[in-house]
């Protein structure tokens, strides 16, 4: 296994409360997906909504992988203003979440 050199990458799964109207999700994606205008060290912002058909998503909806240069890019996302008002903003519309932050590694047998 080799890990890539310097990227990290941000993975965030979130399960929406009931009662967060689609159009509050729109304009929390949308909100989030600025951050890449915002944040210097974010180089790449994808998000997704669950597809699964086989329900194993526990509840979660949607995903957001973010793209940094480096561990220390990371970290100045966590602590820019703009990713914490946002945030704050955020989490009485999240029943819960995960992260999980990771250095790609290429893999072969």
């Amino acid at each position: 296994m080799e890990e890539a050199k310097g990227l990290v990458r941000h993975l965030v799964l979130l399960k929406f409360k009931d009662g967060t109207s689609p159009a509050q999700i729109e304009q929390i994606i949308k909100n989030y997906a600025n951050l890449v205008n915002l944040i210097e060290p974010l180089k790449s912002w994808h998000m997704g909504k669950d597809l699964s058909v086989k329900n194993l998503n526990q509840g979660f909806t949607h995903a957001f992988d973010l793209t940094f240069e480096s561990d220390k890019g990371l970290a100045e996302y966590n602590d820019h203003p703009a990713h914490t008002e946002l945030s704050n903003q955020s989490r009485p519309h999240l029943d819960k979440f995960v992260v999980i932050d990771y250095k790609p590694t290429a893999f072969s047998t």
